[in-house]
């Protein structure tokens, strides 16, 4: 697994732990600025935080940085990519996943913990929910309201690429609950809510099954 640390990345720790606790994966760090991802890489991710401080737009000035075009690269040759809060939003700006990330609907950060809807586990990222399974992830953003034109919304529910919605109560106006969806081959999973936060019994563990999917 290959965790890519952007300027402003400050979840790159807590998805290290993530991925480290499974002791099935060699976690390495990746730099913004490097050209090539590492020979026999299985899993790229990217964190959340505020690349760049989310100046010009959130994930806009990442999608640029070097290693970008070999994440692509992994990406069209089928390899798994992980992408979490600002590492959605980076992959939505990258076109790696359809849709874009907006300011929340309240146009206040969010932070807080979020009942989710496991709306797809049939893949590798969520093999190990239940369907329709209840899951508790915390929230941290302030651009998280996920948008796609009608078109778009239609092929993504078409091809079952909805991976998690928010249940209760919609926290940023994100279209249809959205809050997390997969590429069209279901290889490349994006996600507002924090998986790599609940990997503990002390303070939940809803989150682990998603690393463990991963090598089970």
């Amino acid at each position: 697994v290959g965790i890519v640390v952007f300027p402003g990345s400050n979840c790159d720790n807590d998805l290290y732990v993530a991925f480290e606790k499974q002791r099935s994966y060699r976690v390495t760090f990746l730099w913004h600025k490097d050209h090539d991802l590492p020979k026999g890489l299985d899993v790229c991710a990217i964190p959340g935080g505020f690349s760049f401080g989310d100046y010009l737009r959130t994930g806009a000035i990442a999608s640029k940085s070097p290693i970008i075009k070999a994440i692509i690269k992994f990406a069209n040759s089928g390899g798994f990519i992980l992408g979490i809060c600002n590492g959605f939003q980076i992959l939505c700006e990258t076109g790696l996943l359809p849709g874009i990330l907006l300011r929340n609907k309240s146009t206040k950060f969010i932070c807080k913990n979020q009942i989710l809807q496991v709306c797809n586990s049939n893949k590798t990222f969520t093999k190990l929910y239940n369907e329709n399974e209840m899951v508790n992830f915390p929230i941290a953003h302030h651009d998280g309201n996920y948008f796609v034109d009608k078109t778009t919304k239609k092929i993504i529910e078409d091809n079952n690429q909805i991976a998690f919605k928010y249940m209760n109560n919609n926290p940023n106006g994100s279209i249809d609950n959205i809050a997390g969806i997969y590429s069209e081959n279901y290889r490349i999973l994006g996600l507002m809510p924090h998986p790599e936060r609940r990997v503990s019994s002390e303070i939940g563990s809803d989150g682990e099954r998603l690393f463990r999917s991963l090598c089970t």
